[in-house]
């Protein structure tokens, strides 16, 4: 088989380092962080960039392998062993405090890119086993609404004011972890409401209601954690899981930051094109998560499998990979004098009715 087939093997360099650091512990309580936020922005500056698509026939016949399907089905073991690892280590009462530390951010790291990443593309999937798969990896994060919100609100309102997921010009990190969050969390509970009333079913306090079942499940695994463990144990759950969306929100922050489409004369805005989703062609990045930094096309079809995703001219590039541009974005500064100008120059830019892409 060939290497292309194989490559996002490389996605689970970082939950087996976890897994590792977890026994090892010293230093190496950090194993996650240090493959996630250094080796691979230090390999994206030195590694090729890559704008290939593949061919019509190439993407019928990789669309159709289980390889790549099993390579996402595979991380709900992987993630919920390294929960269960996690726990034991903590509750064992011998780590310090640094180990602590790190041990609670590599794992959450891996609740962020496993728990959410892997959950954002099961869950675009038409088949409900699927979907089933993306809320069990979303219940570690405490995070189950991101399901409703992302797939029908986030999508339709992409790049626009009414999506609290895209970030606004000039907007700090922190101040949009505040707005995303707050603001994600009460559009799945409007948005499950609107679903309940469409099928005639208005009252709101039944097991019907997602978002009430969503919340009812989240209880139900911290309460499994406090039974199984220990009940102090439950905070430890809970650092795990704020670390994991944070990190999403991050990811959410860098996709559309300052991008915005045109409300036209009707009122309504544009159709959503390639210009309005930052991308990133740098490969490791891209293997890492999934292809989620071919981000444009996503949101053209998003249904359409990792492993097929494209490149478009038309899209607004990042200088750097996602993971690197995560680490900037922490400081707004440096982050602004970065991507403003670049922002400007995109909403600037004079864009033929022929680039348009009919969604």
């Amino acid at each position: 088989m060939k290497w292309s087939n194989w490559k996002y093997l490389i996605a689970y360099l970082a939950p087996l380092a976890t897994l590792w650091g977890l026994f090892e512990q010293g230093h190496w309580s950090f194993a996650g962080i240090y493959v996630g936020f250094v080796m691979i922005p230090l390999l994206e500056i030195v590694s090729p960039q890559s704008a290939y698509n593949l061919t019509p026939a190439e993407e019928e016949q990789k669309g159709k392998m289980g390889v790549f399907d099993l390579l996402l089905y595979l991380n709900i073991p992987l993630l919920y062993a390294i929960l269960h690892v996690y726990f034991q280590q903590v509750f064992a009462g011998t780590a310090q405090t640094y180990e602590l530390v790190g041990m609670t951010c590599s794992v959450g790291l891996i609740v962020g890119t496993i728990g959410i990443n892997v959950a954002h593309e099961l869950g675009h999937r038409s088949k409900p086993i699927e979907q089933r798969m993306a809320k069990i990896l979303l219940l570690s994060a405490l995070y189950m609404h991101f399901f409703i919100e992302h797939n029908r609100g986030h999508h339709k309102h992409v790049s626009t004011d009414a999506d609290p997921a895209s970030a606004r010009y000039g907007e700090s990190l922190y101040a949009f972890w505040v707005r995303s969050v707050c603001g994600s969390w009460r559009n799945a509970w409007k948005l499950a409401a609107e679903r309940l009333n469409k099928e005639g079913k208005s009252n709101w306090f039944s097991w019907q209601n997602e978002m009430l079942r969503f919340q009812v499940f989240q209880v139900g695994y911290l309460l499994s954690v406090g039974l199984i463990y220990a009940w102090w144990m439950v905070g430890y759950a809970v650092a795990v899981a704020v670390f994991g969306f944070l990190l999403l929100e991050c990811v959410n922050y860098i996709e559309h930051y300052g991008l915005r489409r045109t409300v036209l004369p009707n009122g309504r805005p544009e159709p959503v094109q390639p210009w309005h989703s930052w991308n990133s062609d740098h490969e490791l990045g891209r293997i890492f998560l999934y292809e989620l930094t071919r981000h444009s096309d996503h949101h053209f079809k998003a249904s359409r499998k990792y492993q097929v995703l494209r490149h478009f001219d038309q899209s607004p590039q990042l200088p750097f990979g996602y993971p690197t541009s995560i680490i900037i974005a922490l400081f707004p500064p440096l982050w602004f004098l970065l991507m403003n100008p670049r922002v400007n120059k995109e909403q600037a830019r004079q864009r033929p009715p022929e680039s348009a892409i009919n969604l």
